[in-house]
């Protein structure tokens, strides 16, 4: 079976399920696990290089009112391909290529590829993604084994947390955006919960959300956890002095000392792969050192002086 993969969390999947000599083109933000680069890159991003984070903003949200694509098919490599299986998303025009676009390009491939959609709002959801990619790869054993390993994984991060106390629990802003602000939202609250803090903004399973400075103050939050979507930590850093450099965080560190972590929340936090589980386990030694352990090859959340 040839597979394609059209975006970074299905790749990661795939390639959980033991699947990667199948794997025969990936998007052009595929690249982890290293074993994927140099496969055939079968999308391209309209948004230029080099763009500070508020022009991006103004970029995505422009092109989304008028109804205009972020990324684009590479279709010569893909029809030359000739994929059996082809896994993509119709959860975030500003994440991936639209399910739309691929709808249409199925169109010109031979063989009536089949194409699974795969569209996680919860970790919960993102478990029966590995099942649902392994029924459609014909692995459906893999796919079990491997989801009872990652729900392992979660349920003893919940298992330690029962141990803490409401009191001893921070309030914990996730910003998945700088310039300007934005809440984690989906996972991301649920991660919080589940590592031992109580999320300041974001519904379970509801989109990122815009914030005001005024509304981040008001949310007295005592740690700011910053994982930037599609950015790592070099490229997060650029926003991140900027943001602690602002008169609206100096007026929150003078009101809360509220304490601010990074991590690459392009790697840990923005796909919604077997890698949150990874956030979750980042997250919860930040959160309570003394309580959850960072397991081996996991980075820590950088800390910053305030």
């Amino acid at each position: 079976m040839k597979i394609v993969s059209l975006l970074p969390s299905a790749t990661e999947l795939v390639c959980g399920l033991g699947l990667r000599d199948h794997l025969v083109g990936v998007s052009h933000e595929c690249d982890y696990p290293p074993s994927v680069v140099g496969l055939p890159i079968l999308t391209s991003s309209r948004i230029p290089q080099g763009l500070d984070s508020g022009e991006i903003d103004r970029l995505v949200t422009d092109q989304l009112k008028n109804d205009e694509a972020l990324y684009d098919l590479v279709m010569d490599p893909l029809i030359s391909l000739e994929p059996d299986l082809i896994v993509t998303q119709a959860l975030c025009d500003v994440c991936a290529v639209s399910g739309n676009d691929v709808a249409k390009a199925i169109h010109s491939l031979s063989g009536n590829p089949q194409v699974v959609n795969l569209e996680p709002i919860c970790l919960n959801d993102v478990l029966d993604t590995v099942e649902l990619l392994a029924s459609a790869a014909k692995c459906v054993e893999k796919g079990v084994r491997y989801r009872a390993e990652l729900q392992t994984r979660i349920d003893a991060v919940a298992k330690r947390s029962v141990s803490i106390a409401a009191v001893e629990k921070p309030r914990v802003a996730l910003l998945d955006w700088l310039d300007p602000l934005f809440d984690g939202g989906h996972w991301s609250p649920e991660i919080i919960s589940l590592s031992g803090g109580e999320p300041c903004f974001g519904a379970k399973c509801e989109p990122s959300q815009r914030r005001t400075w005024p509304q981040l103050i008001a949310a007295q939050p005592d740690i700011i956890f910053i994982a930037l979507c599609g950015f790592n930590v070099d490229r997060s850093m650029q926003d991140v002095d900027i943001f602690l450099n602002s008169a609206g965080f100096r007026e929150l560190s003078d009101r809360n000392k509220t304490k601010v972590f990074l991590v690459d929340g392009n790697a840990y936090f923005s796909r919604p792969g077997p890698r949150l589980v990874d956030a979750l386990e980042v997250m919860a030694h930040t959160l309570h050192p003394e309580i959850h352990s960072l397991p081996e090859g996991l980075p820590s959340a950088i800390q910053f002086n305030t």
